[in-house]
């Protein structure tokens, strides 16, 4: 008999929370649940351990479309980041990983195998690792930018988002592009229908965002989750992991 699957989740402190979405830890998922994972809106850095007890750590950039992994079991600690994080805490843009992602070294940021024992603990090093990494300075307009995306879930025209932050929207099309490797208007998509997940997860079949109508919800719904909204709310053996998130307070 398998053991049941065990998800752990912890929110960022105040001062991370602009560059840190959540630290979520994933025990004993076996590939026979099949899982789904979905887009997000969020680029994880994934600790692991190997079959012979060495670490291993991979960063997995945004996702736009659903991802079915077939590893035998998934046991890890990760880190959620808020796309801020690319320019701030990597130092680095993703655009080159959408969809995909990449090995980092095995000593990443001085966490060893005995680090991903302790949940609490990895949260806590973590924390402390990224904060250590945040430069005193970052661009007010960024930062501002994606309170306003998130504050909306996405659903702010980007007319208007350029003229609150007075930054043009071909400029802020082109650092998405140039950053995370999407359009803005595809990322927020994402985000709208990562707050649809909540609705449909209740039962709400039909749009409560601002979506065209009835059709338009159903198509983009699919397009993201590879299923129906009525086939994600079943939610058949719990096989879409971001439902975990909306069940953690």
């Amino acid at each position: 008999m398998q053991p049941t699957p065990d998800f752990k989740l912890i929110r960022p402190e105040n001062a991370l929370s602009d560059f840190v979405f959540c630290f979520s830890s994933m025990r004993h998922f076996s590939n026979t649940h099949q899982a789904v994972v979905i887009p997000n809106g969020r680029i994880d850095l994934i600790f692991s351990k190997t079959a012979d007890g060495r670490i291993r750590v991979a960063l997995l950039g945004l996702e736009t479309m659903p991802k079915y992994p077939n590893q035998e079991f998934s046991d890890f600690c990760s880190v959620s980041f808020n796309p801020l994080a690319t320019e701030y805490v990597f130092g680095f843009p993703v655009a080159g990983i959408i969809n995909s992602g990449m090995l980092m070294p095995d000593d990443f940021w001085g966490f060893q195998p005995n680090d991903l024992n302790d949940f609490e603990g990895f949260c806590r090093k973590m924390s402390v690792k990224i904060k250590s990494l945040l430069p005193k300075e970052t661009d007010v307009r960024k930062r501002r930018l994606f309170e306003l995306i998130f504050a909306s879930n996405g659903e702010l025209p980007i007319a208007e988002l350029a003229e609150k932050i007075s930054w043009s929207p071909r400029r802020i099309n082109r650092y998405f592009n140039s950053q995370f490797g999407l359009p803005l208007k595809s990322y927020c998509k994402i985000l709208r229908f990562q707050a649809s997940l909540s609705h449909i997860r209740d039962g709400n079949l039909y749009p409560q965002l601002n979506f065209t109508d009835q059709s338009h919800f159903i198509k983009e719904i699919t397009k993201l989750s590879g299923v129906s909204p009525k086939e994600l709310h079943k939610n058949k053996n719990g096989r879409f992991l971001q439902f975990l998130v909306y069940g953690e307070k």
